[in-house]
């Protein structure tokens, strides 16, 4: 089973606007987070908001996602991590974690999904040595997402932990597709449409 979980809760304070509503391809992002992730074989779409929930929320009636509210969203990223693995299935084989300023076409999640070896704690996108996201997890790490603490650096710290046991695969260009400024969202859009065309 796969699990994924959008982390969408922080307050965007360099962007200066909401990042879960900004236009990708003629609607807000996040709802073109969870379609990729749908499409790329999901069984299961947990959305954690925060700032602006509401705002947020109402973008995504119709569309099928679990939302989950993180009320601390203020205090990082580790509470909505531990918020979304406490509601993902704890059947899951794997469980994606994503940004929701990380948007990835479906071909690439599916990649993610199928390289994920069971004997593997942790399946990375990678190229030309670095290390970037999004990561799927195996599911019998749960348990220690929800125990994500800042102070230990999140997702990253139990990364660390586990860097003896897991997969890469090979992200080209898309690696580097993030953003925290509006004139980043726009080069990462540009660059976007541009290699998805």
């Amino acid at each position: 089973m796969n699990s994924a979980i959008i982390l969408a809760a922080g307050i965007s304070q360099r962007m200066g606007a909401v990042k879960p509503l900004l236009d990708w391809g003629g609607q807000p992002l996040v709802r073109y987070d969870i379609e990729q992730l749908w499409e790329a074989g999901a069984d299961e779409v947990i959305v954690v908001l925060g700032y602006r929930a509401d705002d947020v929320s109402r973008q995504l009636r119709g569309i099928p996602c679990r939302i989950m509210f993180n009320p601390r969203y203020q205090l990082g990223r580790a509470g909505s991590l531990r918020i979304g693995a406490k509601a993902a299935n704890r059947d899951a084989d794997r469980i994606l974690v994503q940004d929701v300023d990380q948007p990835r076409p479906a071909s690439f999640l599916r990649t993610l999904y199928e390289a994920h070896n069971p004997e593997a704690d942790y399946t990375i996108p990678v190229h030309s040595g670095r290390h970037g996201h999004p990561v799927v997890v195996a599911g019998r790490l749960r348990e220690e997402l929800m125990r994500a603490d800042d102070a230990a650096e999140g997702l990253r710290g139990i990364l660390r932990a586990h860097q003896d046991r897991h997969t890469e695969v090979d992200a080209g260009d898309l690696l580097d597709l993030t953003f925290n400024t509006p004139e980043e969202y726009q080069a990462a859009r540009d660059r976007f449409f541009a290699a998805v065309r």
